[in-house]
C-alpha cells in the first residue's frame, strides 16, 4: 500500500513518491531532527515477514552503512514502524545508467570515469566482506558528481527469501528483464555460477561488472535472447563481440579488460576489483593505444605504484637513455589534433536560423538543433558518434535550445512559453511565460537568465520555475541585454546590450559591480581556456579574459570566418566545455525575399534585394508595402513602392521598430517600438515626415496588430504577467484601453473583419494553435475557423473570406455573416516552405482582389541551410592563436 506524503515513519516525514521495484517502494522524506532531505525504501512482505531474515538484514546493515565511499549511496538508518520495515538512505537527483542507455552508448571518456568510479567502489565493498550480487545499470545512478551504486547488499537478502526453482523449470518470457526465484537479478548480468545456484563471491559482481562496462561503451547488452533460456544460454556458454567490432575506436585495452571479466570460470576473471581500477585508470591515461582523455577521477588517483616500478626499472637497465626518458616524461603532452568534419542533414530537413538554434552539450557529446521538416518546427538530438539524429517529442515549434550544466536537460523556448524537458524523454516543463526570447543560459548553481523580450535587461528564474525576478538593469541609451552566458562558478553573468553602441557587458552577481568589455560584440560565450570567445562582423573572434576580475587581458583575434548571425543578433555557434566547436556558416544573415503567390501557387519574385523581411503589409490601395527590416541593434520599418521598384526607410527613431499596420486611408503607419521604456505602440506618417508618436504608455509590451476599418481603434497584443499574450484594444480618440481577450491561453493574431463587426485571432486553449472568430464588440459566442491546426488569419477584403496558415498550408475558409454567421470546410490554396511567422502575427499579406499572397522566402542562395560544421579539439587552436597566460 502506497504511504500518503505526511506519514512519519519514526522521524522522517514522507514528501512524495519516487519509485517502486522489485525490493519495495521509494519515497523522498524529511528527517525532521536533522532538517535533511533522504530517501526511504519500504521492505516488501516476503522479506520482512521471516524474523530470522529480519535479524539477518540488521546484522549485514551494520556493516553496509559503514561503506563510506563517494560512489556507494549511503545508508543512513534502519527502522520498523507500524509492521513496515524501512531503510533510510541517501537521496540522489540524477537518472540511473539503464535510463542514460536508452539513448545509446556512452562516450569513451564517460565510460572510463564511470567504469573506474564503480571498480574503486566494488573494491572497497568486497574489502569488507560485502558482495553486490545485483550489479545492473539499473543499480548505477549518474548524479553531478558521479556515479552512486545502489542497494549492496539486498540482493542477498532477496534471494534468501526466494523459494527453489530449478533451472529446467524456469518459465519462457518474451521480455527477459528480470526472474524470480532462486535465479534472482537482471540475468544478462548475472554469472555463470550465479545462474547455476553455486557459490558467489566478489568474482560474481566483476562478471557483472563487465557486462555492465560493455553495455556502456556499445549501446547493446553483453549477453540478449527472446526468452529466459537463450538469454542464460547466452552468459553460459556464448562471449559477446568484441567491443572494437562494435566501437572501432575502442582501445584493445579495453577490450582487454572487459573480455576477461565476462570469462566463464571465476579463477580466470580478474580477482580483484582493485586490479580492475588500476587497468582502467591506466588506459584512461594512454595506456595500450589508450585515448589520453582527462578523468577528474583517474587524474587524481595517479599513476599506479607497480606500473611507475616498473618504469623506474627499465629506466635503469636502458642507462644511457635515463636522460631523455625523463626529458620524454616532463614534457607536456602533445596537443590533440584539430579535427574538422561536416553534419549534412536529411534531404527532408533544413535548419531553423531565425533564432539561435544550436546547442551542444557542456560534455560534447550531444548537439541540439531546430530543423523544419514538413514545415514544423522541432529540435533534433544527437549524439556526435552516431550518424542519425532524432526529434525530441514535446519541442514543436521550439527555439534557442540550451543544455543544464549536468547536460541532462534540454532548455528551449516558444513563441510563449521558457521549458525545459529531459533528455532521456518524457513532457517538457514550462517554467515562464515569454514573449520572444532572446537567449537564455543556465548555471552551475540552479538558475536561468533569460532575455524575455525585445526591450529590457535580462531576467531570472530558478530552474525549477517560479516568478521571474530582474537581473540586469538598461543603462542609458541601452534597449535590451540579451544572449546570456554564466561563468562556471555561476558567480557574474556575460551578455550583449543593443542600443546605439551595442557591446558585450559582465554583471557580478555577488558585487552587483558591472563591466562593459568588448565594444560592437555579440553572443559571447567563456571557455575553460581563459577566453571570450563572440560574434563580430560575422567572424568568430577571441580575447583573453581574467574570470576573476571580470577583465580583458589581451587583443582580439579574429579565429572563424562566417558564423551564421540572426536577424536578432544572435549567431549560430556552440561550445562545449571540451573544447569542440559546432556552427553554421554563412556569415551575417540576409537571407529572405519577397514574393507574390497566386491561388494556385505560382511565385513571381519582386524586386527587393534580400533582406530580414518580417510582416510585410500592403498598403489599402496595393501599391506599397510597410514591411520591417531586422538587424543585430534590432528592426526599423521601411517602405517599398512597388511601381517605382524603391525600398525606402521609414523610422529612425527608437529600435526593434516591427509588425507595421496601415491605417485604412493610408497615411499612417503604427508599429511597435522601444523608446525610453518598454516596446510599446508608435505611429509615424506614410511620407516619412515627422516622427515617431506614441500611442500608448505600458509597463507591458505592446504589437500592432490590426485597425478598425474607420480607423477609430487598434487591436493589438499585449504580454501581460499571469496570463501571457493577451488581445486588447486601444480607442484612438482618448487612448483608452479595453481588454478583449485576457485569459491563460495565448491569444494574439487579432484581425479586425472588413465590415468591423468581427475580430479572427488565434488562441492555444485546446492545447495547439487554432483560428477562432468573435463578434466585436461583443457580446456573443466564438466560432473555430481552422480543424487541424492554424495560424496568422488575414481576412479577404470581400469579408467573405479568412485566409490562414497551417503548417505549409495556405488555407481559406468561406465565411457568411448575413442573416447569421457561417463557417465553410477549411480548403487548401497551395503549400509551400515559406518563413513562418516569428510570433502569432501573420507574416504574409493579401492582395484588395484576394488573388495574391504576399509572402517572406528564405532566399536559399543567401545561404547553407542543411551544413553543420564540427571543429574537434577547438581549444588546442584557440591556445595557439590568442595566448591567454593562464596556466
Amino acid at each position: 500500500m502506497a504511504i500518503l506524503p505526511g506519514t512519519r515513519l519514526g522521524p522522517y516525514e514522507i514528501l512524495s513518491a519516487i519509485g517502486a521495484g522489485g525490493m519495495g517502494e521509494v519515497y523522498r522524506a524529511r528527517d525532521t531532527r536533522l532538517d535533511r532531505i533522504v530517501a526511504i525504501k519500504v521492505l516488501p512482505a516476503h522479506l520482512a515477514d521471516r524474523s530470522e531474515l529480519r535479524e539477518r538484514f540488521e546484522r549485514e546493515a551494520h556493516t553496509i552503512a559503514s561503506l563510506n565511499h563517494p560512489h556507494i549511496c549511503t545508508l543512513f538508518d534502519i527502522g520498523q514502524q507500524d509492521g513496515i520495515d524501512f531503510l533510510v538512505m541517501e537521496y540522489l537527483e540524477g537518472e540511473t545508467l539503464a535510463q542514460r542507455l536508452l539513448k545509446g552508448p556512452l562516450a569513451l571518456e564517460q565510460v572510463l570515469q564511470y567504469a573506474i568510479e564503480i571498480a574503486d567502489a566494488l573494491d572497497k565493498a568486497h574489502r569488507k566482506g560485502i558482495t553486490h550480487r545485483d550489479l545492473k545499470p539499473g543499480n548505477v545512478m549518474l548524479t553531478k558528481t558521479g556515479t552512486k551504486l545502489l542497494d549492496f547488499g539486498l540482493a542477498k537478502l532477496r534471494q534468501d527469501a526466494a523459494p527453489a526453482t530449478p533451472l529446467s523449470e524456469l518459465p519462457t518470457a518474451s521480455d527477459p528483464i528480470t526472474a524470480q526465484g532462486s535465479i534472482v537479478g537482471t540475468l544478462q548480468y548475472m554469472a555463470p555460477e550465479q545462474l547455476e545456484g553455486g557459490e558467489v563471491d566478489a568474482r560474481s559482481d566483476i562478471f557483472a561488472f563487465g557486462a555492465v562496462v560493455y553495455e556502456m561503451a556499445t549501446g547493446k547488452r553483453a549477453f540478449e535472447g527472446k526468452s529466459q533460456a537463450s538469454v542464460i544460454g547466452a552468459v553460459m556458454h556464448s562471449d559477446p563481440p568484441p567491443i572494437s567490432s562494435l566501437q572501432p575506436m575502442t582501445p584493445p585495452a579495453l577490450d582487454r579488460v572487459v573480455r576477461k571479466c565476462l570469462a566463464k570460470e571465476p579463477e580466470k576473471r580478474w580477482q580483484a576489483a582493485s586490479d580492475i581500477c588500476d587497468e582502467l585508470k591506466w588506459i584512461a591515461e594512454g595506456g595500450s593505444q589508450g585515448p589520453s582523455l582527462s578523468i577528474d577521477s583517474a587524474a587524481r588517483a595517479g599513476v599506479p605504484r607497480r606500473r611507475a616500478l616498473i618504469l623506474g626499472v627499465g629506466t635503469l637497465l636502458l642507462g644511457a637513455a635515463l636522460a631523455s626518458i625523463m626529458v620524454w616524461t616532463i614534457k607536456p603532452s602533445s596537443p590533440k589534433p584539430v579535427v574538422r568534419l561536416a553534419v549534412t542533414l536529411p534531404p527532408d530537413q533544413q535548419l531553423a536560423v531565425d533564432y539561435p538554434d544550436l546547442a551542444l552539450s557542456p560534455d560534447g557529446t550531444q548537439l541540439a538543433y531546430v530543423a523544419l521538416r514538413g514545415g514544423v518546427r522541432q529540435i533534433y538530438l544527437r549524439s556526435l558518434d552516431s550518424l542519425e539524429a532524432r526529434p525530441v517529442p514535446g519541442t514543436e515549434g521550439a527555439n534557442n535550445p540550451f543544455f543544464s550544466p549536468d547536460g541532462r536537460w534540454l532548455g528551449f523556448a516558444t513563441n510563449t512559453k521558457l521549458a525545459k524537458i529531459s533528455v532521456s524523454g518524457g513532457a517538457p516543463v514550462t517554467l515562464a511565460n515569454v514573449a520572444a526570447l532572446r537567449g537564455a543560459a543556465w548555471s552551475s548553481n540552479g538558475i536561468i537568465a533569460f532575455s524575455s523580450n525585445v526591450a529590457g535587461g535580462l531576467q531570472q528564474i530558478s530552474d525549477a520555475g517560479g516568478s521571474p525576478q530582474p537581473l540586469t538593469r538598461l543603462e542609458k541609451g541601452e534597449n535590451s541585454h540579451r544572449w546570456p552566458e554564466f561563468l562556471p562558478d555561476g558567480k557574474a553573468v556575460l551578455f550583449t546590450t543593443t542600443g546605439a553602441n551595442p557591446e558585450i557587458a559582465a554583471l557580478s552577481l555577488t558585487t552587483g559591480q558591472r563591466r562593459n568589455l568588448v565594444p560592437g560584440g555579440f553572443s559571447v560565450r567563456y571557455v575553460s581556456s581563459g577566453h571570450l570567445i563572440y560574434v563580430q562582423d560575422g567572424n568568430l573572434s577571441a580575447v583573453p579574459f581574467d574570470s576573476r576580475r571580470l577583465e580583458v587581458t589581451g587583443t582580439a583575434v579574429p579565429l572563424v570566418e562566417g558564423i551564421l548571425q540572426t536577424a536578432i543578433g544572435g549567431s549560430q555557434y556552440t561550445v562545449s566545455a571540451t573544447g569542440s566547436l559546432v556552427y553554421i556558416p554563412g556569415g551575417s544573415q540576409a537571407g529572405a525575399k519577397l514574393v507574390w503567390v497566386n491561388r494556385n501557387g505560382v511565385e513571381q519574385p519582386l524586386a527587393v534585394p534580400p533582406h530580414n523581411y518580417v510582416a510585410p503589409r500592403l498598403s489599402p490601395n496595393g501599391q506599397r508595402i510597410a514591411v520591417a527590416i531586422g538587424n543585430q541593434g534590432g528592426a526599423q520599418v521601411w517602405i517599398y513602392d512597388i511601381s517605382r521598384e524603391t525600398l525606402t526607410r521609414l523610422t529612425f527613431e527608437g529600435s526593434s521598430n516591427q509588425f507595421p499596420v496601415w491605417t485604412p486611408d493610408g497615411k499612417h503607419v503604427a508599429f511597435a517600438a522601444v523608446k525610453d521604456g518598454p516596446i510599446n505602440l508608435f505611429w509615424q506618417l506614410a511620407d516619412g515626415s515627422g516622427g515617431l508618436e506614441r500611442l500608448t504608455t505600458s509597463e507591458n509590451s505592446n504589437y500592432a496588430m490590426s485597425w478598425s476599418p474607420d480607423g477609430k481603434q487598434l487591436a493589438f497584443g499585449e504580454l501581460a504577467p499571469g496570463t501571457g499574450r493577451d488581445i486588447s484594444v486601444l480607442r484612438l480618440s482618448d487612448h483608452k484601453i479595453q481588454s478583449f481577450l485576457r485569459t491563460p491561453a495565448t491569444e494574439g493574431a487579432a484581425a479586425f473583419s472588413p465590415d468591423g463587426h468581427w475580430l479572427a485571432y488565434v488562441s492555444d486553449e485546446s492545447g495547439r494553435f487554432e483560428v477562432y472568430v468573435q463578434p466585436y464588440p461583443g457580446p456573443g459566442g466564438k466560432w473555430q475557423i481552422s480543424t487541424d491546426g492554424g495560424t496568422e488569419p488575414v481576412w479577404n477584403r470581400n469579408g467573405r473570406e479568412l485566409f490562414y496558415r497551417s503548417g505549409n498550408k495556405m488555407m481559406a475558409v468561406d465565411i457568411t455573416v448575413q442573416p447569421g454567421f457561417t463557417v465553410g470546410k477549411p480548403r487548401v490554396l497551395f503549400e509551400g516552405s515559406y518563413v513562418p511567422t516569428p510570433a502569432t502575427i501573420p507574416n504574409y499579406d493579401v492582395s484588395p482582389d484576394g488573388q495574391r499572397f504576399l509572402i517572406v522566402k528564405e532566399d536559399q542562395q543567401a545561404k547553407n541551410l542543411t551544413q553543420i560544421n564540427v571543429v574537434l579539439n577547438w581549444f588546442e587552436e584557440l591556445r595557439q592563436k590568442v595566448p591567454s597566460g593562464k596556466k
